[in-house]
């Protein structure tokens, strides 16, 4: 199927007043354009969720959101190789990735858990009759969970399709119409989802709106319209304070699952030879995650030994065109981000990092916007490159004493998304990953990731958790009702 430029506003597949072109960021070269959306297109999408949500029996009928639900799944997976080519394309991800967690992972689960939540998720509770003023009578007490309403959401260029997916089944399943805006650089594979739910779902019109744009600034919409009831963003963490004071004006919830500089903690008796090679995973799909692990702390008693262990993973990093199986990492998604990350690298050294391997763009590629996968050695954790989100293929290691100090040195961090720790003593590991604070984090290797688990983080990584039970139950207004008890 070719590219969908359209947008899907009200149960139409529209076309915008004027077009913007999508970049290749391995080729630089123009994969197709999109609709580029207005605030009045925005103001519209908006009205038609509110209306749906108001209007409609969507909130009401469990029955028609799962058969919508799993038509749209159906829909998705007859157009699963053709997501796979394009988001290879606009997103500049290795095909390697798209076989987990960029595109193949999320279709398997992403809607099919919601899905099947609707008739498991606990809609009321009952709490014991109570004599609440003392009068004399008992009252009958219920709690029930009904849909937030119109939710506005925010979407990120890094992972695109598994966040649309992670967004949309929840709101979806619990009752909600939502108007999505995906990112600039990355909006054909939402476009892609808006035909699919025109085209071969039952979902009414204006449940689901999907609107491109080139400006940023046509997203504050779902943040300052009083017609919408909540937004939930991944993205930045400055971009995140940005739509939590935009939403303030109208006491709006947020959901924010943003930044992270997590640590990959490899204690002293773990097996080092067999696990810090590893550490170069952060290159992957050229270290844009936000729960990748970009601090590793090493023992001071063992910190030669790991920086060459290390220095070989990152030797052994493949990197390059990303419809080659044979790499891990692909482009940064722009120009902009490119020399974003570059100028991280310039600062490291510049404060008094040393450069291990890597550190520039790659002298034998004339096209793609391209960083060598960069290691750094001596690092301090108040070094910059330490603190703040890089988003590129570039990790710093950094010593520590003992147990007590890798843990302060590990929430020595405006952020709290994510980490791992590897020792050869799992209760060991459990003890200090109950130290640390952050919102996921895997053990020996384990992952913690799925539609059923709970993804967030503490402080600057967010608010509120994407996935999981909590992850229904944040698209969810609570109401308390009492009746007189027989």
């Amino acid at each position: 199927m070719p590219h969908e430029p359209r947008m899907l506003i009200d149960g139409q597949l529209v076309a915008g007043n004027k077009e913007f072109e999508v970049l290749n960021p391995a080729t630089e070269e123009v994969v197709a354009t999109s609709a580029d959306a207005t605030a009045t297109d925005m103001e519209r999408a908006v009205a038609a969720a509110r209306h749906a949500q108001d209007n409609t029996d969507w909130a009401t009928n469990a029955e028609l959101r799962k058969r919508c639900l799993i038509q749209l799944q159906q829909a998705l997976e007859a157009e699963q190789e053709e997501l796979r080519v394009e988001l290879i394309a606009e997103v500049g991800c290795p095909i390697l990735v798209t076989y987990g967690p960029q595109l193949d992972t999320p279709m398997r689960e992403a809607l099919t858990w919601p899905t099947e939540m609707i008739d498991q998720f606990s809609w009321s509770r009952q709490l014991p009759d109570s004599d609440a003023f003392g009068l004399g009578f008992q009252t009958h007490r219920e709690v029930w969970k009904e849909p937030i309403g119109v939710v506005g959401v925010i979407m990120p260029w890094n992972f695109p399709f598994e966040v649309i997916l992670n967004k949309l089944g929840p709101i979806l399943a619990m009752g909600n119409s939502c108007v999505i805006k995906p990112a600039p650089d990355t909006p054909l594979n939402a476009n892609r989802v808006g035909r699919l739910i025109a085209e071969h779902t039952d979902i009414p019109a204006g449940v689901v709106n999907i609107v491109a744009s080139s400006d940023h600034l046509v997203g504050e919409v779902l943040s300052t319209s009083p017609l919408v009831d909540m937004v939930a963003f991944t993205g930045s963490t400055t971009t995140g304070r940005r739509i939590m004071e935009a939403a303030s004006a109208t006491l709006k919830p947020v959901f924010l699952e943003l930044g992270g500089k997590s640590v990959n903690l490899i204690l002293d008796d773990a097996d080092f030879p067999t696990t810090l090679p590893g550490a170069a995973s952060v290159c992957m799909h050229a270290g844009q995650g936000c729960a990748m692990t970009t601090r590793l702390l090493v023992p001071f008693s063992r910190y030669d030994e790991a920086v060459e262990l290390v220095k070989l993973g990152f030797e052994g990093v493949s990197y390059g065109d990303p419809t080659n199986p044979a790499n891990l990492q692909g482009p940064l998604i722009s120009a902009r981000q490119r020399d974003r990350v570059m100028g991280y690298i310039e600062k490291g050294v510049a404060e008094g990092a040393r450069l291990v391997t890597g550190g520039g763009i790659p002298s034998d590629m004339d096209k793609g916007f391209f960083v060598e996968p960069t290691l750094f050695a001596d690092v301090d954790n108040s070094m910059t490159i330490a603190q703040e989100e890089i988003f590129g293929p570039v990790l710093a290691i950094i010593g520590y004493e003992d147990d007590d100090h890798a843990v302060a040195i590990a929430n020595d961090s405006e952020y709290g998304l994510s980490g791992s720790i590897t020792s050869g003593d799992l209760d060991r590991a459990k003890g200090v990953a109950k130290r640390i604070r952050t919102g996921t984090l895997g053990i020996n290797g384990g992952a913690w990731y799925g539609p059923d688990a709970p993804f967030g983080g503490y402080k600057s990584s967010g608010i509120g958790r994407q996935c999981g039970i909590e992850g229904l139950e944040i698209f969810t207004e609570t109401k308390t009702v009492g009746w007189p008890a027989r």
